[in-house]
């Protein structure tokens, strides 16, 4: 009999050929997790195949696709069905950062990618997989958001507002299905070694933040954890550091 936590299970990952997504494929594969990686990118995709097959001797399937693209979500929750037919896990990653820009200088047509693929997408990733993950015994989503939901700022604009949508639109819909075996999580990774860190804070020593491997563990935890209602986000810095308790 295995002990990987995670055996047998299929483990949905979009944003998954760089950074925290990368890292989350990688850390659900080790766990045992067969796992469908969703990106735009064939070639980084192909990579990430190579790390798993070195990691654990299987292959994951590569979904290169582009999330915003009109009806590709729906094509996808199709495939999954006739391939597999359920999700166990789900940990969408995929996001882009947009312009870091006055929202009074904002072209439209930047506004509309940032909204495609940050929260429409989502909106049609839930709606073509929650048949799939209903058909689990133990479903689990996870949902990354990031501290410009709660506390905005100058110049993030389109990627603030996508990511606060983004979490009233996983705890709406976790609530419909609180009589169902889905839970969700909504995971804020804080501050990490990331493209997308690089090109907000193109100062920064990356050096100094976290590895997105970091992040793995964790991540595998919620996968398999016994989750109530995301009425608070699961913080890594929080996770890595627990609090320590008061001495009597």
């Amino acid at each position: 009999m295995s002990d990987l936590p995670l055996q047998d299970r299929i483990a949905l990952v979009t944003g998954a050929s760089r950074g925290i997504g990368r890292a989350a494929a990688i850390a659900l594969a080790k766990a045992g997790a067969h796992v469908v990686a969703v990106a735009r990118t064939s070639g980084a995709l192909e990579e990430l195949d190579d790390d798993i097959r070195q990691a654990t001797g299987q292959s994951a399937t590569l979904v290169p696709m582009d999330i915003a693209e009109d009806g590709a979500l729906d094509q996808l929750g199709l495939a999954l069905h006739q391939r597999f037919g359920r999700v166990d896990v789900l940990v969408h990653a995929a996001a882009i950062l947009g312009p870091m820009t006055p929202v009074a200088h904002i072209e439209p047509k930047h506004w509309d990618r940032v909204m495609a693929v940050n929260l429409t997408a989502s909106y049609r990733l839930i709606r073509s997989v929650e048949p799939l993950l209903r058909a689990s015994d133990r479903p689990r989503a996870i949902f990354l958001t990031s501290g410009r939901a709660a506390r905005p700022k100058a110049f993030w604009g389109p990627y603030g507002a996508t990511k606060a949508a983004l979490e009233n639109l996983v705890r709406t819909w976790a609530d419909e299905l609180e009589n169902t075996p889905i839970r969700a999580a909504i995971l804020d990774p804080g501050a990490m070694r990331t493209k997308m860190r690089a090109e907000a804070f193109p100062g920064e020593d990356p050096n100094e933040l976290p590895d997105p491997a970091e992040i793995g563990p964790l991540i595998v935890d919620l996968a398999q954890a016994e989750l109530g209602l995301p009425t608070a986000n699961v913080v890594f810095s929080d996770w890595k550091t627990p609090a320590t308790p008061a001495s009597a």
